[in-house]
């Protein structure tokens, strides 16, 4: 991978710091969260395939309680999807994303909404950055349709 998204990695895991403390202020969410099924079926709609959810809340060292990931087969697929999630997310839970990134490269879009962040890859970058098995303590579950 290119030293660009090595770099933009790094930025949003020197991140955690704050992002955690803010997390332990706010509520829990579970698998059964408006906003979370709302991400789901964002991602299925727009043909999102390989969704997963990871369930990080018994991790203390994770900034959020969940990560879903997904890939896209394409560019316009990746925009597609992050575009149907954050309108998805807006009409049903009232909720804007808390920061946004690789929306310029679309190779890797991240969407944060504090307690949940999305990733929305290309299957290479989702192969090379394995987030799986970087946060292979927590309960995956798999979302495909």
């Amino acid at each position: 991978m290119n030293i660009f998204f090595n770099y933009k990695l790094f930025l949003f895991l020197t991140q955690l710091d704050v992002l955690t403390k803010r997390k332990k202020a706010i509520t829990r969410l579970t698998r059964n969260s408006k906003i979370f099924k709302s991400i789901i079926k964002a991602i299925q709609d727009k043909k999102g395939e390989n969704i997963i959810s990871l369930d990080l809340r018994k991790i203390d060292e994770a900034v959020t309680d969940f990560f879903i990931v997904c890939e896209a087969s394409n560019q316009p697929q990746i925009r597609a999807i992050a575009d149907a999630v954050v309108t998805e997310v807006k009409d049903n839970c009232d909720e804007s994303p808390f920061h946004q990134e690789g929306k310029e490269k679309l190779q890797w879009v991240l969407i944060d909404y504090v307690n949940i962040v999305v990733h929305i890859m290309l299957p290479e970058p989702r192969k090379f950055y394995k987030l799986e098995e970087m946060w292979s303590d927590g309960v995956l579950e798999e979302h495909d349709h």
